[in-house]
């Protein structure tokens, strides 16, 4: 274990090795013996800090959220007061996850898997969604405050659905486009779509 990870919380530490395993081995092939092992804790230890695997995993969406929330701020300190500075945040947010923290976008995908058969995990999953869609529907509303709310209620979802798209191609396949190319492309459109 390097230095700087044995001076986080132990539930921030097991929530850091949760991705790796995670990464290696997926949601369904990640168990709580091997992140123990990769934390260099006992089982027991680690369920201390989270009784369950669903717990763990609760836990481990809401840091991939957080991590989503802390790019977005950072890049919002310096962002200029315009409509496309703004949606860059969302772009450049994105951007990170796949170039530089692809272990959580990894993580991303798989929870929408395990949605699909865990309700705690799809209310929380959709829970994530609808706050995305929401902090792309506040930057609308300060820059385009006379559209309509059908566009209003649409381009949320169409920006959404244009960045997850770019991860399940990049992750997949990172040399099948360029992904500046791609990010420059949408965010033509959606800002076309957003003034029009």
């Amino acid at each position: 274990m390097k230095p700087s990870e044995r001076e986080l919380r132990p539930e921030e530490r097991i929530l850091e090795a949760a991705l790796d395993v995670v990464m290696e081995k997926t949601i369904s092939g990640t168990r709580m013996h091997l992140i123990a092992q990769k934390v260099e804790m006992v089982q027991s230890n680690l369920h201390y800090y989270f009784k369950t695997k669903e717990d763990l995993l609760i836990g481990l969406q809401n840091k991939v959220l957080r991590k989503c929330h802390e790019l977005r701020a950072m890049d919002r300190k310096d962002a200029e007061d315009t409509l496309e500075a703004q949606l860059d945040i969302f772009f450049n947010q994105k951007r990170q996850f796949l170039e530089r923290y692809q272990k959580y976008d990894f993580a991303e995908v798989d929870f929408w898997v395990q949605a699909q058969t865990n309700e705690r995990i799809r209310t929380a999953f959709a829970e994530s969604f609808s706050g995305w869609r929401a902090d792309i529907g506040s930057v609308l509303d300060t820059y385009c405050p006379d559209m309509a709310p059908e566009k209003r209620l649409m381009i949320p979802a169409v920006l959404v659905s244009m960045l997850e798209g770019a991860t399940l191609q990049y992750l997949i396949d990172d040399q099948s486009f360029d992904l500046n190319a791609y990010f420059d492309f949408c965010k033509k459109h959606i800002l076309k779509m957003a003034t029009a």
